[in-house]
């Protein structure tokens, strides 16, 4: 017969079986980020932030100011940072300074209007205006650098930071590209605040989610010659009237406007040549926004996660052009999706590019905790691809 085991043993064979699974990690849990976010200090120093920036608009390849500004914020959290990129640009980095690199995106920039909304905070500078959620954008974003730092050693890899400037038109994106600001990332994270979309609910889909867009001129000839004698001449201004309405009643009447559509001959219908230049040299063409179909998995999981599968929602794609599209050059995953900060409650909403244009300040710390909480799980997750012998971005 076996000897009976001592006491001791037997209770420590007992706490071994019962023993409780390891503590989860501060940043994989993302509601509970979001209520760190919502803790009143914390929204306290976000809406701050996004009120400093609101009151001094600076249109691309200007931002001097909210670039000082981002800068100050990252120096008081002891997070590292390069400047200059694009002009304005700041990229910073959090975590171990190794492979996986993943990053999350802001741009800075306002637009060239007046606000016409009266309040506290009220753009400081005539003509120049928040009229898009940049401002809002870039408190996120200090707001996911705030958090990721606090947890920085949970960091399995790095977190890039990129402050862009000149989304409007400018073609920020594709300078920091051009710059050396996004080498070798290994997937990217993009927001944006939607005026359509209720507060606390965060919409995206995979494939096509923003159009692309560029500018043009055509130049249409004709043959010029006496009044008297218009049977003579070739009148180029009937002919431009002319194309107008056919460029205007063939797409936007005759198809789809989410499909593509090609019309350069109308100006031979009334016996003219024209020539179109697309300027691509000054005002570069914008690609459509493609959202990477496994990120839009990983996306719609994580959400989940923070505000509840009902709260995460497709979006249908819009008309509208982005110039986070150029990151697709540059880097292999990318993926661009909406915060909501529409509520009933606060009366009608004003579309983005209005001069009654305002931002749900209930909003920020939704983008914040979502970026950080992709970023994160990224990391996490792409560990087993990661090369551990290489600094890609040499930021750290």
């Amino acid at each position: 017969m076996a000897a009976a085991a001592p006491p001791l043993l037997l209770a420590l064979a007992v706490l071994a079986t019962f023993a409780l699974p390891a503590a989860r990690a501060v940043l994989e849990d993302p509601a509970g980020l979001l209520r760190r976010a919502k803790e009143p200090a914390f929204m306290d120093w976000m809406v701050g932030v996004r009120r400093r920036i609101h009151e001094n608009p600076e249109l691309g390849y200007e931002e001097f100011e909210t670039s000082e500004l981002v800068r100050r914020e990252l120096d008081a959290m002891g997070i590292p940072y390069k400047h200059p990129f694009a002009v304005t640009g700041v990229v910073a980095t959090i975590g171990t300074g190794g492979p996986p690199f993943v990053a999350l995106r802001a741009d800075m920039d306002a637009l060239a209007m007046q606000e016409s909304v009266e309040w506290e905070h009220k753009s400081k500078v005539p003509g120049k205006m928040h009229g898009c959620g940049h401002d809002a954008h870039v408190a996120m974003l200090l707001g996911s650098a705030k958090i990721l730092q606090e947890h920085r050693d949970e960091l399995q890899g790095t977190v890039i930071l990129v402050f862009q400037p000149a989304e409007e038109g400018g073609a920020g994106a594709k300078k920091m590209i051009e710059a050396g600001a996004i080498e070798n990332i290994d997937a990217i994270f993009g927001l944006h605040v939607a005026d359509v979309v209720p507060v606390g609910v965060l919409a995206s889909r995979p494939g096509p989610i923003m159009a692309g867009s560029g500018f043009f001129e055509a130049v249409i000839s004709g043959k010029g010659g006496h009044a008297a004698l218009p049977h003579h001449t070739i009148d180029p201004i009937l002919a431009a009237s002319n194309v107008i309405v056919s460029l205007q009643q063939l797409v936007s009447r005759e198809a789809d406007p989410l499909d593509s559509q090609v019309i350069v001959s109308q100006a031979s219908v009334q016996r003219c040549s024209a020539t179109v230049d697309f300027l691509d040299k000054d005002r570069p063409f914008f690609p459509p926004t493609i959202n990477s179909p496994e990120l839009h998995d990983f996306f719609e999981k994580v959400a989940s996660e923070m505000v509840g599968a009902r709260n995460v929602r497709d979006k249908q794609p819009m008309m509208g052009a982005e110039d986070f599209a150029f990151y697709a050059d540059a880097v292999p995953s990318t993926y661009y999706y909406f915060v909501g900060m529409h509520n009933e409650t606060r009366g009608p909403q004003a579309p983005h590019h209005s001069p009654y244009f305002t931002i749900n300040e209930d909003s920020l710390p939704y983008g914040a905790v979502m970026q950080a909480s992709l970023a994160a799980r990224y990391l996490v997750e792409h560990q087993a691809s990661a090369s551990p012998d290489v600094n890609k971005n040499g930021l750290s």
